[in-house]
């Protein structure tokens, strides 16, 4: 991501587009005290450089089907570069895994995972996670209820650059 000093008006931009990302440019504009056609050129400059990666529904995993989120916490037989990114590269065919991050410390990767129950749960983690190369061994928490869920990060509109 190319460095690109943000102003007041961008970190609005910004912070609206995150709490609403299909709010349209005239009330996107509105919010940050300018124009609309100078905010879509902030808004093109900020997906340019980076600092806007896309827009996404947050569909609710329990419509779906859903009902089971599961964290697990897999270690691998060899940290080697090689075999972390193979398994990454795994992870990414996995559409029951919705969140990869690689930690440092005892596990070397948190996986976020979704299923229909535990059983489908359960099926996934023998067939597949277990079974994948140089997995040495995963501990499953099952979450049982979210009370804040936000995404993105914390905007400060005031912060200087």
């Amino acid at each position: 991501m190319r460095r690109v000093k943000l102003d007041k008006i961008d970190r609005k931009i910004l912070r609206d587009l995150q709490d609403d990302g299909r709010m349209p440019n005239v009330e996107l504009a509105r919010r940050a005290g300018i124009s609309a056609p100078p905010c879509l050129r902030r808004l093109r400059s900020l997906e340019e450089s980076g600092h806007i990666r896309g827009y996404h529904a947050d569909i609710a995993p329990e419509a779906l089907g859903f009902g089971v989120t599961v964290f697990a916490h897999v270690g691998l037989t060899s940290q080697a570069e090689a075999d972390l990114v193979a398994f990454e590269k795994l992870v990414e065919s996995w559409p029951l895994v919705r969140e990869c991050h690689m930690l440092a410390g005892e596990t070397d990767f948190l996986l976020k995972i979704v299923a229909e129950d535990w059983d489908s749960y359960n099926r996934f983690l023998t067939s597949t996670l277990t079974a994948a190369p140089t997995v040495s061994h995963v501990k499953s928490m099952l979450a049982i209820r979210t009370s804040k869920y936000k995404y993105g990060v914390p905007v400060d509109v005031d912060a200087a650059d």
